[in-house]
């Protein structure tokens, strides 16, 4: 199963909603890891010094950033952008699915996007 590291500026009512279908899913916000305010690069290389995938919001950076990892060869779990249009319900459920039927290091190298239908 997956372990995840929600950015900065993820919806937090996700990130709730997620944890009560789930409560021993491993999420963390970037606030509970004290980086708070800390660059997307920086996110980027700890994410993939403990081995979570990003759950983020921000499809112009951080997706740029995490493409700049994969092409340069380091390490990077997975990315998932989550369009801000996405209703709470559709994120929580496609979280959801990620966590119960991903095998860890599934999503190595890849930036998708969400929903995923």
């Amino acid at each position: 199963m997956p372990r995840f590291l929600a950015d900065e500026n993820f919806n937090h009512d996700i990130v709730r909603g997620v944890l009560r279908r789930k409560p021993d899913l491993d999420i963390v916000r970037v606030q509970d890891v004290g980086l708070s305010a800390a660059n997307d690069p920086t996110l980027l290389a700890w994410a993939a010094q403990q081995g979570r995938v990003i759950l983020t919001h921000d499809v112009t950076t951080m997706t740029r950033y995490a493409y700049e990892r994969v092409e340069a060869g380091q390490p990077m779990p997975g990315l998932f952008e989550v369009s801000r249009a996405v209703p709470i319900g559709t994120a929580i459920e496609d979280i959801m699915l990620l966590a119960e039927y991903s095998l860890e290091g599934e999503w190595e190298g890849q930036i998708r996007c969400l929903p995923l239908r």
